[in-house]
């Protein structure tokens, strides 16, 4: 493990005031001297955008790049303010995902999940007509638990005869129903299966119908984005392109192996039922996780592992972004699947941008005694596949991965400050929080997207006058 293990070091609380940490840890991304900063350039258009964001909204060719390696459900509620801050991001999304619905479509119909994919479009959808509400609210919608309920209200949306169709004009409306009917065909097909359309997602269906038809879960992506009229600067990528199935399995310190990554962070015994994400609902695993992997569809151990490659349009987008950042979520079952792939620790560690790590607010099944040195050590070790195929491991250091750490206010995690020191990472912010009853103390979005402006406009600040250095000497 690299330094600043799992339980190393004291802790401080993380309640403490923001400037408590600011004190401490301000040093590699520090704004230069009074006097430098006289005598400097002014900063570039892009950095000025992002300081001036809370009362401006600079057009999208002024505004910062980022790329957010996240789940589907944890960062979905600071997508709105995100917007405002930026419409150019690459959303990184895995396509492991293996519960609710989605596990539905996968084990009738194979294929990648696409329930992350499709609830981010939906974030990001407009919602400026009403045309564009009432697309957004028929993909968003979801079927009765009672499955003979769902079944007929699935028969009500094909056929065009439901409530939902109302607002939507005969362009979209046929070209969304051709797709849901081409997923009810392709049902049909699957004679000797049984679909079960109970809690199943309109879009979900859609999604699945747009991937079978083109042989493309990019074509698909594009599809839904344009249906749902994303803002063409902003991307929905997985970070697998495959028409394939996958499994994520995770391999425990004391050897044991899990199989799908709903067993690992919300199992639900095989029930159909929506996922509960109240961080008190599961129990917890037998032992901590040591790494997450790919496996054969029909694997169940580390004989079965894969090594599927990783979009290339991820890593065409990991080299030109301003920003990276690792979002709240499920530390090993949404973050960490995305980063253990070959190619992309390479990028990320050649380059010289701010490197966010928002952390979680509290612990979860994934994360349960983890401090955020914790949280450090397993994003390190998952880029630099640690525990994997000894020929392909590095052995990078955590700073090359992560310069800034974003804490909410009043969370669950201990920031061992020492542990983070070792790490190289000096940069600490609190950022106000709210209470979500479920989980707990959350990012409050405008205090986070301000906090993260800020980090991005100092670093280009700091670099801006650090290059203008070199080039006088």
């Amino acid at each position: 493990m690299v330094a600043g293990g799992v339980l190393g070091g004291p802790a401080l609380s993380p309640s403490l005031p923001q400037q408590t940490y600011l004190l401490r840890f301000s040093s590699p991304l520090s704004l230069p001297s009074p006097s430098a900063a006289r005598s400097a350039p002014k900063p570039s258009t892009a950095a000025m955008a992002v300081a001036a964001h809370c009362s401006s909204s600079p057009s999208p060719s002024d505004q910062p790049s980022l790329l957010v390696f996240s789940g589907g459900t944890a960062f979905n509620g600071v997508v709105e303010e995100l917007k405002k801050l930026t419409t150019r991001v690459a959303h990184v999304l895995p396509v492991s995902d293996d519960g609710g619905s989605t596990a539905e479509i996968v084990r009738v119909l194979g294929g990648p999940a696409v329930g992350d994919i499709r609830s981010r479009c939906l974030r990001l959808s407009d919602e400026s007509t009403s045309e564009a509400l009432a697309v957004r609210r028929l993909l968003g919608h979801r079927l009765s638990l009672d499955a003979s309920e769902a079944k007929s209200e699935w028969y009500q949306i094909v056929e065009g005869d439901h409530y939902l169709w109302n607002g939507v004009s005969r362009p979209y409306g046929e070209t969304i129903r051709a797709f849901l009917a081409y997923f009810q065909y392709q049902i049909l097909q699957r004679s000797s299966e049984s679909f079960c359309f109970s809690n199943g997602s309109i879009g979900n269906f859609f999604f699945a119908g747009a991937r079978i038809f083109f042989q493309s879960l990019d074509a698909a992506v594009f599809l839904f984005s344009r249906v749902s009229d994303i803002p063409t600067e902003s991307l929905v990528l997985p970070v697998i392109s495959t028409n394939d199935r996958l499994t994520l399995g995770c391999e425990l310190w004391d050897g044991s192996i899990i199989r799908g990554q709903n067993e690992i962070s919300h199992p639900t015994n095989g029930r159909m039922e929506p996922i509960n994400k109240d961080c008190a609902s599961t129990s917890k695993l037998a032992s901590g996780i040591k790494r997450v992997f790919y496996m054969s569809s029909e694997g169940s151990n580390l004989l079965h592992e894969v090594f599927p490659a990783a979009n290339p349009t991820v890593l065409e987008q990991l080299r030109k972004v301003d920003c990276i950042v690792y979002a709240v979520g499920s530390l090993f079952t949404s973050i960490c699947p995305s980063l253990v792939l070959n190619g992309i620790c390479e990028i990320i560690a050649s380059r010289s941008i701010p490197k966010v790590l928002l952390l979680n607010g509290s612990h979860d099944r994934e994360t349960t005694g983890l401090t955020a040195s914790g949280f450090v050590t397993a994003i390190t070790d998952a880029l630099n596949r640690t525990y994997g195929d000894p020929g392909k491991s590095l052995k990078n250091l955590p700073n090359d991965y992560i310069n800034a750490l974003l804490v909410p206010r009043g969370g669950q995690i201990p920031i061992d400050v020492e542990s983070l020191a070792a790490q190289g990472i000096f940069h600490v912010v609190t950022v106000d929080s709210i209470k979500d009853t479920k989980v707990g103390p959350v990012f409050e979005p405008k205090s986070l997207m301000t906090a993260l402006a800020d980090v991005i406009s100092e670093h280009a600040r700091t670099s801006f006058v650090l290059e203008k250095s070199e080039q006088a000497c």
